[in-house]
């Protein structure tokens, strides 16, 4: 993320003032990182919602049609709601791009190998797109930072780099002259590779050999015929802590078996649904009344040990919770989700004792 972003502004493909829109909810950098000082960069965002699983609107999509928005950035299957775009929702984004041969995507697909039938915008919109994907996830590899950067052979970014003023270019020449020969005709992927490395530190960029050896490992087990069965295996796994969590009725399960549009790393948990149904809508209005939406959590941690992340750092819901499917024993879901009942159980009694 930290490369694109700064290779996109280096080059002139976005600068401060310009406007992109974020799918979200999101992976809460991406919404910091625009507003950081270094980029300066206005947000759009495009909203999903539980209401419509998880989908994107067409109203939404339509934003993306306004010149103005320079890129769309995008996490698919989604962070923290953990649901892939259908292939008709990313068709429609394909097709605003051939309409807007300029608009910039990026889809982070880190979470698409936990999904049935996953396709990536990047197969839909090959020129238009930037694609992330990280090991990380799927190969239980956290702090390796083994993660790739791909973008098409045939691509919008030459060409825009190609189509800058003149004295822009001229500048991007000397700043690539020290590792070309040609500076002037470098690809934007090798760009990027460069500035991940201040230009001047070029030959000792992208990753170490112990990381490039293991990254090579892990393609290829997905490669070979083991590989099927260790993906059987890890979409198992987090489907079955996704179940014992919610068989203690949380909430009607929105990530289904027959929709295959689950990823099921993650789940988000809606507090005021949950209150609602629950009990009812008086009880939830005087509960958002009386306190922040953090104190559902600390109380959750303080009286149960178990900490959650707020679903309103992502722009979800201010009254919801994240929870990782990822890290824990099966057997700790359910406990996890008898201990959110029983901290809105605590919540009800108190309800009742201030009527």
């Amino acid at each position: 993320m930290v490369y694109i972003f700064n290779a996109l502004k280096t080059n002139r493909l976005l600068n401060k003032g310009d406007t992109i829109a974020i799918g979200a909810p999101v992976f809460t950098p991406y919404l910091e990182m625009p507003e950081l000082e270094d980029y300066s960069l206005n947000k759009v965002e495009i909203m999903s919602t539980e209401d419509t699983l998880w989908q994107i609107s067409d109203d939404e999509l339509n934003k993306l049609r306004d010149p103005n928005i320079k890129a769309f950035f995008l996490v698919n299957p989604s962070n923290p709601a953990s649901v892939k775009l259908s292939d008709k929702t990313l068709q429609k984004i394909a097709d605003i791009a051939n309409e807007r041969p300029d608009l910039i995507l990026l889809t982070d697909d880190v979470y698409g190998t936990f999904t049935d039938n996953f396709t990536s915008l990047a197969m839909l919109a090959p020129k238009n797109t930037i694609l992330v994907y990280s090991y990380s996830k799927y190969f239980g590899a956290t702090g390796w930072r083994l993660g790739v950067i791909a973008i098409n052979e045939h691509n919008i970014f030459d060409n825009m780099i190609k189509d800058l003023p003149e004295s822009t270019r001229q500048a991007l020449t000397k700043r690539y002259s020290g590792i070309s020969l040609d500076p002037a005709n470098i690809k934007f992927i090798d760009r990027l590779v460069a500035d991940s490395r201040a230009v001047a530190l070029n030959h000792t960029a992208g990753l170490s050999t112990p990381q490039q050896i293991q990254m090579t490992l892990f393609s290829l087990l997905a490669l070979l015929d083991g590989g099927k069965e260790y993906q059987d295996n890890a979409k198992r796994i987090v489907r079955d802590r996704y179940h014992a969590l919610m068989a203690k009725s949380l909430s009607t399960p929105v990530i289904t078996e027959d929709n295959h549009n689950g990823a099921f790393y993650y789940v988000e948990i809606n507090i005021q649904d949950l209150a609602t149904c629950a009990y009812s809508q008086d009880f939830f209005a005087w509960m958002a009344k009386q306190y922040e939406p953090l104190d559902f959590l600390v109380r959750l941690a303080e009286e149960n040990s178990i900490v959650v992340m707020p679903g309103g750092g992502f722009d979800a819901p201010d009254w919801s919770l994240r929870i990782s499917l990822a890290n824990l024993p099966q057997s700790a879901y359910s406990t996890i989700s008898s201990a959110i009942n029983q901290v809105l159980e605590s919540y009800y009694q108190l309800y009742l004792n201030d009527r």
